[in-house]
């Protein structure tokens, strides 16, 4: 063989070798694209058809109005179809935890009302959590707009970033999020469709995952469908048992009046409390290891109060409390039914007329009844909706 046939071969194989690699390149850029299961166009998140009880109030009383009165949307950052699809990548990517195990979702699982089954969730190198997963759902309908137990985040926005960077949760520094995010081939087009721009910053992702969290909203519970044939929610609705109207009735009546005042608390008919705030609802009658709202907020009204989260869904989110302490909703019944301790800061929806816990004393029938109606507030089509799944599956 001649040097130029050896020139020749030489040249042939190079050119086979440079072609493999660059179908190889091709083949896991294909790969990595084919790792997101995402529709053509994007779900609709922006188009809620509200029911007309969250949009109108009939409940007397303080802390009551309607549900859409406390969206703490900001005015820069509405959801959009876009932006949510974006937020949904966000927050089920696990590659945004320092060792690639932890994702948002982790915690906040959709099949448990975005909460957590666990009493204190695993962190990324197998840490636990200070507290309970709180459940996500209706977050847009808290009025104070403040987030986590102890409402140390000022805003969503702020309180999407936290769990990236905390040293338990997912370990990463915010440059660390943001160069994680720009490495991976899938972002800039979401980035571009959501925002208009392949530019990746915090801001941005702050935004976007806002988004996705505003979005889930509850209006298809089995409680919603029942209270479209009602004119007030105290009536009893048509698709109920006896046993589930009977817990309703002692779910929006005062104590005073035999009931069990829980809509103090859990006000508006979104089941959270805009107005009022955190509250201390006698869990202790002193607090020691956890202070709550005073460790972000130093005033001494706050000392041992904690965010008050919705209640829909509440039957996939156990175990409940902000230390998860009680594994069911019996056991949260009973405690407000006769375990409430006269703590120092104990909310007023739980005191009686001389300032004391109150006792609720109620049957056993009763309390049965109360966890009833609990159970009707779950919301099977949020807990299913294929948008609010991982959508690297």
């Amino acid at each position: 063989m001649n040097r130029s046939t050896t020139g020749i071969m030489i040249l042939v194989m190079l050119f086979f070798s440079v072609m493999s690699c660059e179908k190889e390149t091709v083949d896991n850029q294909d790969m990595e694209d084919d790792v997101l299961n995402l529709p053509e166009a994007p779900y609709d998140y922006e188009t809620v058809i509200l029911p007309e009880h969250l949009q109108t109030n009939v409940l007397l009383g303080p802390g009551q109005n309607a549900a859409v009165e406390n969206d703490n949307t900001p005015s820069d950052n509405p959801i959009t179809n876009e932006g949510a699809t974006l937020g949904r990548v966000l927050f089920y990517d696990t590659k945004l935890s320092a060792n690639g195990t932890i994702s948002c979702a982790s915690c906040h699982q959709q099949e448990n009302g975005f909460s957590d089954s666990d009493v204190l969730s695993l962190g990324f190198e197998g840490g636990l959590t200070g507290r309970h997963s709180m459940s996500l759902v209706n977050a847009n309908w808290y009025g104070r707009g403040r987030f986590f137990w102890d409402e140390r985040a000022e805003t969503l926005e702020d309180q999407v970033l936290m769990p990236f960077q905390d040293p338990v949760e997912m370990g990463m520094t915010l440059e660390g999020v943001v160069s994680t995010v720009q490495s991976q081939s899938y972002y800039p087009a979401l980035f571009d469709d959501a925002f208009g721009t392949t530019e990746i910053n915090a801001d941005l992702i702050a935004k976007a995952l806002a988004q996705f969290v505003r979005s889930m909203v509850s209006v298809n519970s089995k409680y919603d469908e029942g209270r479209t044939g009602v004119s007030i929610p105290t009536d009893d609705f048509p698709n109920f048992s006896e046993s589930e109207n009977n817990g309703k009735r002692l779910f929006f009546r005062p104590v005073s009046l035999g009931g069990g005042g829980c809509v103090g608390c859990h006000s508006t008919e979104a089941f959270i409390n805009p107005d009022n705030g955190p509250t201390n609802n006698g869990l202790d009658a002193e607090s020691t290891d956890d202070l709550g709202v005073f460790e972000a907020i130093n005033n001494p009204a706050f000392l041992g109060t904690f965010k008050v989260p919705s209640l829909k869904s509440v039957a996939l989110t156990a175990p409940y409390m902000h230390d998860g302490r009680f594994a069911t909703l019996e056991e949260v019944v009973e405690h407000y039914n006769s375990g409430v301790q006269n703590h120092p800061n104990l909310g007023d929806a739980l005191q009686d007329e001389n300032g004391q816990a109150i006792q609720l004393n109620l049957t056993e029938q009763e309390k049965t009844d109360l966890v009833n109606f609990l159970r009707t507030l779950t919301d099977d089509e949020l807990t299913n909706d294929v948008k609010f799944s991982d959508p690297f599956k």
